[in-house]
């Protein structure tokens, strides 16, 4: 048998931004595990010498039909002399992992994992854009493009979906490997192709040290204040607060937090975040099978406790929907946009001996007063569809605009 490591997980990026083992891109949320638990796995070899899994999936009939499989395969194939039986085997461990049916539950393969394992410092080599997964395609999508990125430098925008990286197809991919295929080292280029409004589009891409700036703010009219933060990593909590000191130290009287386009991040990062946004009391929870939870929690003492409104939309996935709605629920602030994508689960990595890493999905986490987020997202108070056309014309931002006006409405 195999005994893994718990490795302690937490969010990462619907998205999906999706890094290292804690986490590794947009769009995905990774929970916590109990320190030194131990998973039971059967080894490499289970199906030559008949291991058998604890609850007696691989009974003598089942690798009977394996080995059947196999010999049509090696008899009857027409590739047959380029198939290894390494490959086969690790089509049986990922199949296992797939037929969960669940997006986020994953096997990797030792090259796999070498390549997901990158820094979440806020430093990497990559394209410097936000990617979250299109519910519609099963493809990569744009979430959002730094500014003085390469990805905007090449005229990659918000929401174009991502098809083939370099000739290989992105589709039904899990977000981390989509991402590992799209990132490479510095200096050399990737070639996307993609779909935007309907058409595809070819764009070559060069590979560049990306600086997150994930927290950004600026002071409107009237004492509102406007931060953005495009994604919950590790640097968000210290960029956010500098942000919102140097709101403060300008008057503010009101926040508009703008949520729209971001896939999530670390636990840790967005409950630093909600310590400034939110009373006393719970920002989220997780529950597990057995009915336990694990609560994370403001204490209140840096609260602003001033007005404010929270933009979000369809690509505001996990971190940035347990933010809004621990805002939503302790009426802190009021939601402006449209639904949320809905990524309320919660995963954990385990490292196995071989170097291969298996990604379950753990847990489910609720919102302060219990609401379920998964497949449902947050609904906002005041429901407002982005009118593209007027921004493309008059560059207004018509949600934006809502949220001034319910901000100047509280603080009159």
């Amino acid at each position: 048998m195999i005994e893994a490591d718990r490795k302690d997980e937490e969010v990462k990026q619907e998205e999906n931004v999706r890094k290292s083992r804690k986490k590794r891109s947009a769009g995905l949320f990774l929970g916590g595990a109990v320190a030194g638990a131990l998973l039971m796995a059967a080894g490499l070899n289970a199906l030559s010498s008949g291991m058998l899994f604890s609850k007696g999936l691989l009974s003598g009939q089942t690798v009977r039909k394996v080995n059947v499989l196999k010999q049509l395969i090696d008899q009857h194939y027409y590739k047959a002399d380029e198939v290894t039986d390494e490959q086969l085997e690790e089509g049986l461990y990922k199949g296992l992992l797939e037929s969960l049916d669940d997006p986020y539950s994953v096997y990797y393969t030792p090259d796999e994992v070498e390549k997901l394992n990158e820094t979440i410092s806020g430093t990497y080599t990559g394209i410097g854009a936000y990617v979250s997964k299109d519910a519609s395609t099963g493809c990569p999508k744009i979430a959002g493009v730094i500014s003085g990125a390469p990805a905007e430098t090449a005229g990659l925008q918000t929401d174009d979906i991502l098809l083939e990286a370099d000739g290989e197809s992105l589709q039904d991919l899990d977000l981390d490997m989509a991402v590992s295929r799209i990132r490479g080292e510095k200096g050399t280029t990737v070639h996307l192709t993609i779909s935007r409004d309907g058409k595809k589009q070819e764009v070559d891409v060069m590979r560049e040290e990306v600086h997150s700036e994930t927290a950004a703010g600026e002071m409107l009219e009237d004492g509102i204040g406007y931060l953005q933060i495009a994604e919950f990593d590790d640097v968000t909590p210290d960029q956010f607060t500098e942000e919102l000191k140097k709101l403060q130290d300008q008057g503010m009287k009101g926040l508009i937090l703008d949520l729209r386009n971001n896939p999530g991040g670390t636990v840790e990062a967005v409950t630093s975040v909600a310590q400034y946004l939110i009373p006393e009391g719970l920002v989220f929870y997780m529950q597990y099978p057995d009915g336990s939870r694990k609560e994370y929690k403001a204490d209140g003492t840096d609260w602003i406790n001033l007005p404010i409104a929270v933009l979000v939309n369809g690509n505001s996935a996990s971190a940035s929907e347990i933010l809004s709605s621990a805002i939503q629920d302790s009426g802190a602030g009021t939601i402006i946009g449209t639904q949320t994508y809905g990524k309320g689960v919660v995963q954990t990595v385990y490292s196995l001996q071989d170097g291969t890493e298996v990604k379950l999905t753990i847990s489910e986490y609720f919102t302060r007063n219990g609401h379920e987020i998964n497949k449902i997202g947050v609904t906002p108070d005041q429901t407002v569809e982005f009118d593209s056309e007027e921004y493309q014309k008059s560059g207004t931002d018509n949600q934006l605009e809502t949220a001034i006006e319910t901000i100047t409405e509280k603080i009159k």
